[in-house]
């Protein structure tokens, strides 16, 4: 039997937990950090750059600051942000971009690496509720109790085949496969394949693979430039990510490298993976390994912005390691989860990441 922690020349076994547990912090904590201004035709990038200037929060080290009294109206934050803002939040409050990776999860425990699409549609129908399911994902589960089948629950009524959706179920499948990229590309496939097509499809495998390769990956860098090789070169999102690399290596800035990308991919829609991408993109590349710095930059980039900011503090998370993770994001959580998955709600995160170390622990060996 192979260490665990010597896969890919990571550390102990105890640092690989603690990346673990430093995805899953970070996951939780970009969501909430993102999730009062998910709007993306509302909350533009330099309206949520207004709100925090408004706020004396500039630059972003910790979650948002809630909304002075008098700027309800010019600042609409979405209903959750009570408890999602500084000084009020006592756990993660409940959304979908973390009841997938609990979901998926549950998935890998209860039918291993082998599963199928049709086993990840029966544990939607068993574990989620309906009414928190969105877009691509409400479709496909529609389909689902309708009796269709994968793929075709990917493609009948669904106009969301390349939104975000997949994408933000991939993290699991990086976690559970640390520094084996290819292989977390290739379970995140299986699961986009009930929702998504498409571009869709690639950026469930494109997150998966970046986040299996930060495990071992010197720099963000690196670990951008391992994932683009699991998804094909031509495609729209491949050359997106490409070209925010390209961008960033010119030396152009931040927020002329987004305006560039905004212009590129005007008429996708704020959903749509491909546009989002390239904010996270920019987020890894420019937040340089600081795990509050890329935080702050992939929400105050816009669009999905609590997808965006689970899945780039989940890269983060797992580059650095939980014991990276200042206290600001970690403590206000108080090592709990809200979930709709049933069964789940409550659940501790180190509890959730411990077992998720056991999966990779079984990863790879069965790789190996």
């Amino acid at each position: 039997m192979t260490p665990v922690g010597e896969v890919g020349g990571m550390g102990s076994e105890a640092d690989l937990t603690d990346r673990i547990l430093g995805g899953w912090l970070g996951r939780i904590a970009g969501n909430m950090l993102g999730k009062p201004v998910e709007q993306g035709e509302v909350w533009t990038r330099e309206r949520i750059d207004r709100y925090l200037r408004r706020t004396a929060a500039l630059p972003l080290t910790d979650y948002l600051p809630e909304p002075p009294a008098d700027s309800q109206d010019t600042f609409p934050l979405r209903p959750e942000w009570r408890e999602c803002v500084r000084g009020r939040i006592h756990g993660s409050c409940r959304d979908d971009d973390v009841d997938y990776a609990i979901l998926g999860l549950h998935l890998l425990e209860t039918h291993g690496f082998d599963f199928t699409t049709e086993q990840v549609g029966e544990l939607w129908l068993l574990r989620l509720p309906y009414l928190q399911t969105f877009t691509a994902e409400r479709a496909a589960y529609r389909n689902l109790a309708n009796g269709l089948r994968p793929p075709l629950t990917a493609t009948y009524e669904n106009p969301y085949q390349e939104w975000i959706g997949a994408l933000i179920r991939a993290d699991v499948y990086g976690w559970t496969c640390p520094g084996a990229p290819e292989r977390a590309a290739a379970l995140a496939r299986r699961d986009a394949a009930l929702s998504h097509t498409g571009d869709g499809v690639h950026g469930a495998m494109w997150a998966a693979a970046l986040i299996a390769a930060a495990f071992t990956a010197p720099t963000p860098r690196h670990a951008l430039d391992t994932s683009l090789t699991v998804i094909p070169a031509g495609s729209r999102l491949a050359r997106t990510v490409r070209r925010v690399v390209s961008l960033h290596d010119t030396g152009m800035g931040w927020e002329d490298t987004l305006t560039t990308l905004a212009e590129e991919t005007a008429g996708l829609g704020w959903i749509h993976t491909v546009p989002n991408a390239a904010v996270l993109t920019a987020g890894l590349l420019y937040g340089a390994g600081d795990f509050t710095r890329t935080l702050a930059l992939t929400v105050r980039g816009g669009l999905d912005t609590d997808s965006n900011g689970a899945t780039a503090g989940s890269v983060a998370g797992v580059h650095r390691g939980a014991a990276a993770i200042g206290p600001q994001w970690k403590d206000p959580l108080e090592d709990t989860v809200r979930s709709a998955v049933f069964g789940f709600d409550g659940a501790a995160i180190s509890d959730l990441a411990a077992r998720t170390a056991r999966l990779a622990a079984e990863s790879t060996v069965s790789a190996g």
